[in-house]
């Protein structure tokens, strides 16, 4: 699955595309991993996976759900922090 990741998302340091599936794939987790589209890789579960793991590791949405915000409230407020990510990691690395 980290393997695939980094296909979709080549700019995604490749430590964190292996936590990202490791967390992903957790045995009874209901995470999307688990399920059909996850196990067959299909990049709309995959980039489900991605931005959770963005969403949570890399933005202040947990903190903000535990301030009171909403789900969406939390979404809307990270988005484009998210939004960022998402397309640093779309792109390979430049390399210097």
């Amino acid at each position: 699955m980290a393997e695939a990741i980094l296909k979709l998302f080549p700019g995604c340091p490749p430590g964190e595309a292996w936590v990202i599936a490791a967390h992903t794939a957790l045995r009874g987790s209901g995470r999307v991993g688990r399920t059909s589209a996850g196990r067959c890789l299909e990049t709309e579960a995959l980039t489900a996976a991605v931005i959770a793991a963005i969403r949570h590791r890399q933005t202040r949405y947990d903190e903000l759900l535990k301030s009171g915000y909403s789900r969406t409230d939390a979404r809307d407020s990270i988005r484009e922090a998210v939004d960022r990510v998402i397309e640093r990691w779309r792109h390979p690395p430049i390399s210097r």
